[in-house]
């Protein structure tokens, strides 16, 4: 048994070197009165906190979280029937999986520029527009709220595809033949069978969509530019430009609470998940 716990020694060691005395820090200086000049002055203060329940900085969290449940509702409709066709495919199975996860050896960066070549006024979706005779004058799709869920959605389609992959391959093939034996459609043998046992993959690939979703700033700042402030953009300019490191450290903690509650519900339904899973 104490073997076990030694074990654990090296894993708990970073995880307080690298998570909880960061937090540490953060919450210390969520309490700390501003400094002009950046960092913070010796005290406590509630100020930094209070802030927080403003109507602007609640409306930043609103639309944060609306952006990223809309890019996770899309990824997942986009995802499942790519996982299916991956299930689908013996043959070529592991190029459909070398091409989902293709976009991991690219720099983000690189991939959210890529986005801003094809949705400028110029960019390659305006122009085949044009030359097909749908539109004649360019469509404004850059720096706007739609430009930011492409953004969100296209960068992170992967995280989604691969639980649900995984969640498919284990499904036994068996119960649909006997579904089907019993005259189900095959809309109702995915309601009925497929469905419910994929649901735990469904659930961590929700969970890795949203989250980052939620705290993502790069997307919203360059697809978005200064119409589109999400709580990820609000965070870093605090620690930039603004120089307010306490109520960047509030809101972060926000920012971490809303990430919580969404870990919780995953944990609170997990049971239940595995319950119709077997």
């Amino acid at each position: 048994m104490k073997r076990s716990w030694l074990l654990l020694g090296p894993a708990g060691a970073w995880l307080a070197v690298f998570f909880a005395v960061p937090l540490g820090i953060m919450a210390t200086y969520a309490l700390r009165p501003r400094h002009v000049l950046g960092g913070v002055y010796p005290g406590w203060t509630a100020t930094h906190l209070s802030r927080l329940f403003e109507p602007l900085y609640l409306a930043v969290l609103e639309r944060s979280v609306v952006l990223s449940l809309i890019a996770t509702v899309l990824a997942l409709l986009i995802s499942f029937p790519i996982a299916i066709t991956i299930v689908r495919a013996t043959r070529w199975r592991a190029l459909l999986l070398f091409l989902v996860v293709l976009p991991f050896w690219t720099s983000f960066l690189v991939r959210t520029y890529a986005t801003i070549f094809l949705l400028r006024d110029t960019g390659a979706i305006n122009q085949v527009l044009q030359f097909l005779g749908i539109i004649h004058d360019p469509l404004r799709m850059l720096y706007t709220p739609g430009a930011v869920l492409f953004g969100l959605v296209t960068g992170f389609v992967p995280f989604m595809v691969l639980p649900i992959y995984a969640s498919l391959e284990k499904l036994d093939p068996a119960l649909l033949e006997a579904a089907e034996a019993l005259g189900a459609t095959s809309w109702r043998r995915f309601l009925r069978v497929t469905w419910p046992l994929t649901l735990p993959g469904v659930a961590a690939g929700c969970l890795l969509v949203f989250v980052p979703a939620l705290g993502s700033f790069l997307t919203s700042d360059l697809l978005g530019g200064a119409k589109v402030e999400l709580i990820g953009n609000l965070v870093q300019n605090q620690f930039t430009s603004a120089r307010n490191w306490p109520f960047g450290s509030a809101l972060s903690f926000l920012l971490l609470l809303v990430v919580m509650i969404g870990m919780l519900l995953k944990l609170k339904l997990s049971p239940r998940l595995t319950t119709n899973d077997q």
